[in-house]
């Protein structure tokens, strides 16, 4: 893989695109996690260009474990990228203790300042009081749901769980499956973080810093919740291959919660935001301080500590964060931008960012997917799709995991 070359001026005195080149990982995660297709880089490289004098080489990697073992390598070598896509939590820290990422303090001082990102995403940045790595994007969850069917039986987005559950009675009522099942392993985690975050958002957040157990009676109490939910028929079946987009533009289904990155794969069949599909905030169990909380996915781009363009990278970085930026790669991805001074591609998407963007009446947590340890959330998906294909009582489901959760903290505390 050629290095990219970089600088202020070319040996004749005359200025020089500054090119730096990103590695990047489009494996399993972003084809199965996502749902849509890859991430395409040439409008926000060409608008680089234009605002920074900045462009892009991207370099793809499809295996997650071949991008993981080049990236550790070649960051202490002359080979390492400018820049790189990785992921907050663990595995972020792991790179930090080793030296390896660039700090990114400055960026995000100048950022919070201009309000141009959440100082609640900045958290998920920080390590030790230093953020490293700015986010590409950020995905709020909400619940997407199929606007004619709520307008053939009459119902409003809820605004609370009580009302949701009523809705979901109503339409298994007329023969519609209320909610998309998410169709088990590596979705799995879905309900149990909707339900678990929704009822005690701080025993959430306990047991993926190890700090609580999956045996715990809120945690039973919370798997029976699902569990009820099961049983009563109100989810799809889970081992369906049929694609989310497709029952729900179908009807075969009524509500799905996923990211704000899912309209580019509703408008892929051609449903429209507004007219086809609507998004409400999923309301809360119980609410967190008055609170209702709201899981985010980040997609982090990090500039390598000792990088041959970092001056170059960090500038790309600090611009990625802008107005600018984030409108050009909201309206190429058809996705919510993080930026609130940024334009989202659609009015639904920028009525439901500025809905749950709003630190007085909602709360943001990290999804599961990315807060529990990699060795817990592989048992996790496992038990969990165990427990969605065979509902029962839950017991041996969560001793599953518990069973790998403090394994992995008796290491690692």
């Amino acid at each position: 893989m050629a290095r990219c070359r970089g600088g202020d001026d070319s040996s004749d005195g005359r200025p020089r695109r500054l090119l730096i080149q990103l590695i990047r990982w489009l494996g399993q995660q972003h084809a199965q996690l996502r749902r849509r297709q890859g991430w395409n880089y040439g409008p926000l490289s060409s608008a680089a260009k234009k605002d920074v004098d900045v462009s892009l080489k991207t370099s793809t990697y499809s295996n997650e474990n071949q991008f993981q073992a080049f990236v550790k390598q070649s960051l202490r070598t002359p080979k390492a990228p400018d820049i790189f896509t990785w992921h907050t939590g663990a595995q972020l820290e792991q790179l930090v203790s080793q030296g390896l990422v660039a700090d990114t303090s400055s960026v995000w001082k100048e950022a919070v300042a201009n309000k141009w990102v959440s100082p609640s995403i900045e958290k998920m940045f920080t390590i030790k009081g230093k953020q490293y790595c700015v986010p590409l994007e950020v995905d709020y969850w909400g619940m997407y749901y199929n606007k004619a069917i709520f307008q053939k039986y009459n119902l409003t987005p809820p605004t609370t769980w009580s009302e949701m559950l009523s809705d979901a009675a109503t339409l298994k009522s007329h023969g519609v499956v209320p909610f998309y099942s998410q169709d088990g392993n590596p979705w799995a985690f879905v309900y149990y973080m909707l339900i678990m975050a929704g009822t005690d958002l701080n025993e959430y957040n306990a047991i993926n810093d190890g700090k609580a157990s999956y045996t715990d009676p809120q945690v039973k109490s919370v798997m029976d919740t699902w569990l009820s939910m099961l049983q009563k028929g109100y989810f799809s079946d889970p081992g369906s291959t049929t694609p989310s987009q497709t029952v729900f533009k179908d009807g075969d289904v009524a509500m799905q919660p996923f990211g704000t990155w899912y309209p580019g794969t509703l408008a892929k069949v051609g449903m429209k935001p507004g007219s086809d599909w609507g998004i409400f905030p999923i309301p809360a169990i119980k609410a967190q301080d008055g609170k209702t909380p709201v899981a985010v996915e980040t997609a982090p781009v990090c500039v390598t500590a000792k990088g041959a363009n970092k001056a170059a990278a960090l500038k790309y970085s600090k611009w990625l964060m802008s107005p600018a930026a984030q409108s050009t790669w909201s309206k190429a991805q058809g996705i919510l931008p993080y930026n609130p001074k940024a334009k989202a591609a659609n009015s639904t998407l920028q009525g439901f960012g500025q809905q749950v963007t709003d630190a007085s009446k909602y709360t943001t947590y990290l999804r599961y997917y990315e807060a529990a340890p990699a060795p817990v959330l592989t048992a996790a998906l496992n038990n969990f799709t165990g427990f969605m294909t065979s509902p029962g009582d839950p017991t041996k489901y969560l001793q599953g995991i518990q069973s790998a959760s403090s394994q992995y903290w008796a290491s690692n505390k």
